[in-house]
């Protein structure tokens, strides 16, 4: 990573977007002590991973939202980003407040809806009831249908069949094969016969929409925009939306600034083996890891009991809570 860099006064990055690759590019660029400012719409971080089991699970919630605040103090700015503007370098929030930049860097992330995703400014406090309301639909309703079969749409089904095995659930998915395209076809063929057996019914081949995503070049920069970056899911990328690759761009991008400013060479992102692990309910799924498929055991022990909450509470520097 490097040591500190020495910087005059002119040299400012903003974060926005506090998900996975944001809070890292945070974390980096503090170690090497380059002034930042972090904004985001909520005012915790969002462990969206388990965004899924928070929907089903009452008091799951509390669990995956972690304060800013705690993180990053002073450097961090909670805010609803209106309009960039990149002849001045200036980023306006809804409240008209003006956060100007030498370098920017966007983690936006990709748009969806609720759960695991937020468009409008939110309370840590308030988001968690969100949830907890969630969860009181899930238990009220006979039949739950799910859209999409990626990855969360895979796991959002068996998270319900597992905690409601006689509810009706039905997955619709524009192809065939589930999950990610990148998988290995034996760990796709596996997630179809979890579900199956958790009893999910599958209706394949519909039609669904797309998101877009920023282009960006080798080093992540936003093509023709030397001093703006795109990481996570808002960058075009040709790998799976991950937050395991959010965290990668996060540091590539960091260390990117840190070298423009050191008149060093640029680093290159590279995606690398895909390594992706499918919960399916707390007690089973499938994976791939460094190109061979694994099984049931490996993915519940590395994930899928608690999905990871434990490590973005040490990454942020706090307590889970109990």
């Amino acid at each position: 990573m490097g040591g500190t860099i020495s910087v005059d006064e002119n040299i400012h990055v903003v974060i926005v977007g506090g998900g996975f690759g944001g809070i890292a590019a945070g974390k980096q660029l503090k170690s090497y002590r380059i002034p930042y400012t972090l904004i985001d719409i909520k005012d915790a971080f969002h462990h969206n991973p388990g965004a899924l089991r928070a929907a089903v699970e009452s008091g799951f919630a509390k669990k995956t939202f972690i304060s800013f605040k705690e993180t990053f103090a002073e450097n961090f700015k909670q805010g609803k980003v209106i309009d960039i503007d990149l002849e001045n370098q200036n980023v306006v929030l809804e409240s008209g407040e003006i956060v100007h930049f030498s370098h920017l860097i966007l983690a936006t992330g990709s748009s969806g809806p609720f759960p695991g995703k937020f468009t409008e400014p939110v309370a840590m406090a308030n988001a968690i009831q969100m949830y907890e309301d969630l969860v009181k639909k899930v238990q009220e309703a006979q039949r739950v249908v799910v859209v999409g079969g990626g990855s969360a749409g895979v796991e959002m089904a068996a998270e319900i069949k597992t905690d409601y095995p006689d509810k009706e659930v039905i997955l619709i998915h524009s192809k065939i094969p589930l999950a990610d395209v990148q998988l290995l076809p034996s760990v796709r063929q596996g997630v179809k016969e979890i579900l199956l057996k958790k009893g999910v019914q599958l209706q394949l081949e519909d039609q669904l929409a797309e998101n877009g995503a920023l282009k960006v070049n080798e080093h992540l920069q936003v093509n023709g925009i030397e001093n703006v970056y795109a990481i996570g899911d808002c960058a075009d990328v040709k790998e799976p939306k991950m937050a395991y690759h959010a965290v990668l761009h996060g540091a590539v991008a960091v260390d990117n600034i840190a070298n423009s400013l050191r008149k060093k060479p640029l680093k290159a992102y590279k995606p690398g083996s895909l390594t992706m692990l499918l919960s399916m309910g707390r007690n089973d799924g499938v994976g791939q890891l460094y190109g061979y498929h694994v099984g049931k055991l490996i993915v519940v022990l590395a994930k899928s009991r608690d999905l990871l909450v434990w490590k973005s509470w040490r990454e942020m520097g706090q307590t889970a809570p109990c």
